[in-house]
């Protein structure tokens, strides 16, 4: 008789026997499929290991870490500094972690660091205390010290990000380089001919992939490039509002801005409410993330966005995989982020029949940027 959870934490432990029982599979089935061997199907996998979580089953963990030398447990350390910018997906990504774990009968290790030094140290420390199999590498940089060190360590880790060097490297990634061609082609649609770019910290991966986006969108609607509709260096609204301003005080200002961050959108914003300006109307912006605080913008902000609980799951799978010996050339993925089309971005102010305005580039200005 299967057994639920409130029996199970009472003074009856399931164990693998009561799980072979109740699925009618032999007892080394079930363990081999808890443990995660290649050599069960992943229906059978998913099937156990959901009996497992309905049954209460738990292993015990000091037996099996000894017995298997697996700790049976994903690692992701964070960096909780002044300056980071997981808090808008957080919630919905590591959801998307565990429950991908869950299934698999591990658990998800989270630790936090103060800055990048930290982070570096803190994996370094759960690998020799053997408290994790793997990890997850979330916004990946351009020279990243957490790659190379588990490089060397020889322990399985996937991105969440591409990378320049791709030697061991295993990733989910979301093609931000299309969606800012898009939004580029979108306005262009409008009737934009004048449209700038705010880009990211040029220290993270995606920050260069973004910009080749917005070029290729310039490139595609035949517009020139004009250096001085570009900054970058914007991650958070304040930093959003400086280099939206520089562009807007520009003796030629963009009628359209594309944002690679919606935290930066939301500066921009700001910017353009300090300068008489409305959003939609005599500004069109459109970025890249899907956070809350788009939808709940005045006017809610056009955007990509990203499923996070979806990427994390995806992220916890391709650990798995990786853990288990896959071909890395079978790890490597990148989706598309989905348009959501909103009250941010529209034709751009007093437009006319006839020749597109304002197609000259800038004289040069101080950009003051990063």
């Amino acid at each position: 008789m299967a057994l639920s959870k409130g029996q199970s934490k009472g003074r009856y432990r399931v164990t693998i026997n009561d799980l072979s029982r109740e699925l009618g599979l032999t007892k080394g089935t079930v363990s081999r499929a808890l443990n995660g061997y290649d050599d069960i199907s992943e229906s059978t996998r998913t099937r156990v290991a959901r009996a497992a979580e309905r049954m209460g089953y738990r292993p015990l963990a000091q037996a099996q870490a000894i017995r298997t030398g697996m700790a049976r447990a994903l690692g992701l350390v964070l960096n909780a500094g002044p300056d980071n910018t997981h808090k808008p997906f957080l919630t919905d990504f590591l959801d998307g972690i565990s429950r991908a774990a869950s299934e698999e009968g591990w658990s998800l290790s989270i630790a936090t660091a103060l800055d990048e030094q930290d982070e570096v140290a803190t994996i370094a420390r759960l690998v020799a205390e053997h408290k994790v199999d793997g990890f997850i590498l979330p916004r990946t940089r351009v020279s990243d010290p957490r790659i190379d060190l588990l490089r060397d360590l020889e322990v399985p880790f996937v991105l969440y990000g591409r990378t320049g060097d791709t030697e061991g490297c295993a990733w989910h990634d979301i093609s931000g380089e299309d969606a800012m061609r898009d939004a580029v082609l979108r306005l262009h649609g409008l009737g934009h001919v004048r449209i700038g770019f705010v880009n990211g910290d040029s220290g993270f991966n995606y920050a260069p992939l973004r910009r080749d986006g917005y070029l290729a969108g310039l490139a595609e609607a035949g517009l020139p490039h004009d250096p001085d509709l570009v900054r970058s260096g914007a991650i958070t609204p304040q930093q959003g509002m400086a280099r939206g301003g520089q562009l807007l005080d520009l003796p030629n200002p963009p009628t359209a801005i594309v944002c690679a961050l919606d935290r930066a959108a939301l500066g921009v914003y700001r910017a353009a409410e300090a300068r008489g300006l409305r959003i939609g109307r005599d500004l069109s912006v459109i970025a890249y993330d899907g956070i809350p605080e788009a939808a709940t913008a005045t006017p809610p902000l056009t955007t990509f966005a990203v499923d996070t609980r979806a990427a994390g799951a995806r992220l916890a799978k391709l650990l798995f995989a990786r853990i288990r010996g896959a071909d890395l050339n079978h790890l490597r993925e990148v989706v598309p982020a989905h348009l959501i089309a909103r009250g941010s971005d529209g034709p751009p102010p007093n437009t006319e029949p006839g020749p597109a305005r304002n197609t000259g580039p800038t004289p040069p200005t101080q950009k003051g940027e990063t």
